[in-house]
Formats: C-alpha cells, sequence, structure tokens
C-alpha cells in the first residue's frame, strides 16, 4: 500500500545527514562533514548547530535531551543543550558510538577503549584496551554493565572496572551489537556475512551464517522477541520467544535494494521501519507473517533519494533524512 508523501514538516541541511537520534521533544542530526544539527520534533525549527572538526559517526541525546554527544573519525563532543555550550571536545581516536545510560552517564568508544563520562564531561572511568577499535557498545543491566564489541568478540565491564567480568568470543570483525532488554541475550552483526548470538547467562552461542552481506544493522525491538537485521536485498526478522531462534527461519521483508536503516516505533506495537539506497521507506508488522515467507508493507513512500537515517520522535511519527540533506516528518496512521 503506497502512501503519499504529505510530511507534518520539511527542511534542508547543508551537507549529507549520516546519523539521526529522537528524545524528548527534539530531533538531533549528524552530518558527514562534522555539523551537528538540533531541531523541534513537532514542527522542524532549529534549536542549534555543533561542530566536530574531522566528521561524524553518530549522535546521542541524553535520555532527558539536556546534552548532546557526537562521536567522529577523530574524535567527540558534549553539549549542554540549552545554552548551546561546548562542556567537552576531544581529538585524536576513531570514535564510533555514543550511548547513554542515565541522563548523567555516556559511554563513548574512544580509540580500542570506552570512556565512561558524566554529563559535565568528568571521565568516571575506562575500559581496558579491547584488541581493536571498539566498533560499536551497549548497556545492559540499567546501565550496571557495558558491552562493548571489537575484533575477536563482546568485552563486558562492570562500572569502575576495566576488565572485563565476561567474554563472548567470536573470530572476526564486529560492526553492531543488539542486546534485549532484559540482557538474557547478545547480538553482533559481524563482516562475515553473520549474525552472532550468545545467551548472556551461560555463553551458549549460534550463529546465522549465509547473509551475501556483510550486517552492520541489528535492532531488537522494546519488548526483546524480535531481532531485525540488514545483509541482504530483505530485511530478516528473527523471533526470539521461548529458548530463542535456532532452529527457526525469519520473517524476510523485501523491497530495498540495499538497506540503510532500521528502527522499531516505540511503545511496543511491533511495527518496524526500514528504509534503503533506492529511496524507499517502508512500515512492517513482522510478528504477522509466517517464517521464511516474504511480506508486504503496511505503508510505503518513495523519496527519490537515498534515505541515509530515520528515527521515531513519537509513536505517531518517522523522521527521514535522505543523503542529499532533505529532513521530513512524515505522519503514521497505522494503529
Amino acid at each position: 500500500m503506497s502512501t503519499a508523501l504529505h510530511s507534518v514538516w520539511h527542511t534542508g541541511v547543508d551537507n549529507a545527514p549520516v546519523a539521526l537520534n529522537a528524545v524528548g521533544g527534539l530531533i538531533a542530526i549528524g552530518g558527514a562533514d562534522g555539523s551537528a544539527w538540533l531541531l523541534e520534533a513537532a514542527t522542524g525549527q532549529p534549536r542549534g548547530t555543533y561542530l566536530l572538526p574531522g566528521g561524524m559517526l553518530d549522535v546521542a541525546l541524553s535520555p532527558d535531551a539536556s546534552h548532546l554527544a557526537v562521536t567522529g573519525p577523530l574524535g567527540y563532543g558534549i553539549w549542554q543543550v540549552q545554552s548551546g555550550q561546548a562542556i567537552l571536545r576531544k581529538s585524536g581516536q576513531w570514535s564510533a558510538r555514543a550511548r547513554w545510560a542515565t541522563p548523567g552517564r555516556v559511554a563513548i568508544a574512544d580509540g580500542r577503549t570506552a570512556v565512561v563520562l558524566d554529563a559535565s564531561g568528568q571521565e568516571l572511568w575506562r575500559t581496558a584496551p579491547a584488541p581493536s577499535t571498539v566498533t560499536d557498545l551497549a548497556w545492559l543491566r540499567d546501565g550496571r554493565r557495558l558491552a562493548i564489541i571489537a575484533y575477536n568478540g563482546v568485552y563486558c565491564h562492570e562500572r569502575h572496572q576495566a576488565t572485563p567480568v565476561a567474554t563472548y568470543p567470536y573470530g572476526g570483525s564486529h560492526l553492531a551489537i543488539a542486546v534485549t532488554p532484559n540482557g538474557r541475550w547478545i547480538c553482533t552483526g559481524n563482516q562475515d556475512s553473520s549474525i552472532h548470538i550468545w545467551r548472556a547467562r551461560d555463553g551458549a552461542e549460534l550463529t546465522m551464517s549465509g547473509y551475501p552481506q556483510k550486517v552492520s544493522h541489528l535492532t531488537f525491538d522494546s519488548t526483546g522477541r524480535w531481532l531485525a537485521a540488514d545483509g541482504a536485498p530483505e530485511v530478516t526478522v528473527w523471533d526470539f520467544a521461548g529458548k530463542g531462534p535456532a532452529g527457526t527461519t525469519p520473517r524476510m521483508l523485501p523491497g530495498h535494494d540495499g538497506v540503510t536503516a532500521l528502527a522499531w516505533r516505540p511503545g511496543g506495537s511491533g511495527v518496524l521501519a526500514t528504509a534503503g539506497r533506492e529511496g524507499n521507506v517502508f512500515l512492517w508488522r513482522p510478528a504477522t507473517g509466517r517464517p521464511s515467507r516474504t511480506m508486504s508493507p503496511l505503508r510505503e513512500w518513495a523519496l527519490g533519494s537515498e534515505v541515509s537515517a530515520l528515527a521515531w520522535p513519537d509513536p505517531r511519527h518517522v523522521v527521514i533524512a535522505t543523503r542529499d540533506g532533505q529532513i521530513s516528518s512524515l505522519p503514521v496512521d497505522v494503529a
């Protein structure tokens, strides 16, 4: 079912967007050149601009939307949103991701380590160096444990402990991490075109191999039951109910010429937004499909330009960024 592109608001930025994040009525946009912009989610009106020299990879608003963390190939920065004041800017090492645990604590990949900072930019603790550059990270156990990925596996750290308290090995280069809200499952998307899965309590593991491309986008819904991944022309969605996905086949969501973004709608409704290089954005409800069968989307928008990022500011709107700098808020009428 195709939907006309009637946006709630539309604006443009003067650089190619590479990341979006939506929290507390604000939209953060990261541009490839190192520019970042804050917009009001309801209107698209600008709230502030920021610059991280050397380019940008990720933007992350704190849970109360009071602070913005940004990362890039040459370092990272933290800004106070209301004043626009730069609290910290550090240059020197590849910084892939930033993830907030609470309004006062953020973990940032910093070369081969992850550094945990408070909202004032004060370093609280730092992990021991991993075997290679940290490519992604995630908080477990309500922010009491930090998982980082680098070459050859996942390394879990308790707060203020540099040495890992648990290691989940798998040879090769890991690109993305996803963990269930209850911390039961840890998954990575990998350069070798696989998804590797561990059960956290005992390290039991499973590999989903056979993807035609590397798996670099991986995300659980808020219930922790459904895992969506790229790595193929079809988005695959795995069911983690019961004993997990061992011996099962995924739902197949077709229609993209290379997946560029995945995001579950907030609120546990089971609606997934996907976007691709060809310029299409689809909405799906994977639970209604059948394993190994392709599905049809609930809604479809054709933007005419490669979609580089998307985010949900609330359950009724999805914000889309295209590679040519266009930002649109689209109304979602799916229950």
